[in-house]
C-alpha cells in the first residue's frame, strides 16, 4: 500500500516537476527578453536626445577653434591706434571669455577631445603672450600683428588644426 502510494506520488510529482522547472524557465526567458527590450529602447531614446546635443557641441567646439585663431582674433581685435600691450590684452581676454562660454560642451565630448582643445587654447594664450613680450608694449600694433604671422608661420604644427581634425574625428566616429 504505501509502496504503491509512493510509486503513485512518484508518477504524478515527477512529470509535474518537468513541467513546472520548463514552465519556470520559459518565464525567466522571456523576463530577461522583455527587460533587454525596454533596456534596447531606452538606449534608442537617450541616443535620440543626446546625438543632437552631442553634435552641437561639436559645431560649438569647432567655432571656438575658429574663434580663437590668431588671425580671426587679429581681425576681430584689430583697431588702429593701440599698443601691442593693448591687442595682447585684448586677444587674452577673448580667447579665455570664448573658452568660458564653450566649458558645458565638455560634457558631451570624451576627456582625450576635451584635453586637445585645452592644449590649443593654452598653446594660443602662450603665442600671443610669448611674441608680444618679444616687444616693446607701447610699440604700434602693426609690429605685433607682423610678429605674430611670422610666428605662426615658423610653426610646424597648428594646435588649433590639431584640434578641428580630432573633433571632425569624433563627430565622425559618432555619426559611423
Amino acid at each position: 500500500m504505501i509502496k504503491t502510494f509512493l510509486l503513485e506520488l512518484l508518477k504524478i510529482s515527477i512529470p509535474a516537476l518537468v513541467v513546472g522547472g520548463t514552465v519556470w524557465m520559459m518565464l525567466k526567458q522571456y523576463f530577461q527578453s522583455q527587460y533587454q527590450l525596454r533596456l534596447l529602447e531606452n538606449r534608442k531614446q537617450n541616443s535620440e536626445t543626446t546625438l543632437p546635443l552631442r553634435l552641437q557641441a561639436y559645431e560649438r567646439l569647432s567655432l571656438l577653434c575658429e574663434r580663437i585663431s590668431i588671425p580671426n582674433l587679429v581681425a576681430r581685435l584689430r583697431t588702429e591706434g593701440v599698443t601691442v600691450n593693448d591687442l595682447r590684452t585684448a586677444m587674452l581676454i577673448a580667447i579665455r571669455q570664448e573658452f568660458e562660454h564653450n566649458i558645458t560642451q565638455q560634457i558631451y565630448v570624451s576627456e582625450n577631445l576635451w584635453s586637445i582643445l585645452k592644449v590649443a587654447r593654452d598653446n594660443t594664450s602662450e603665442t600671443a603672450h610669448l611674441v608680444a613680450q618679444k616687444l616693446d608694449p607701447k610699440a604700434d600694433v602693426n609690429v605685433y600683428i607682423t610678429a605674430l604671422f611670422e610666428f605662426l608661420e615658423s610653426q610646424q604644427t597648428d594646435s588649433l588644426l590639431t584640434a578641428q581634425m580630432a573633433i571632425r574625428q569624433e563627430a565622425a566616429q559618432l555619426m559611423a
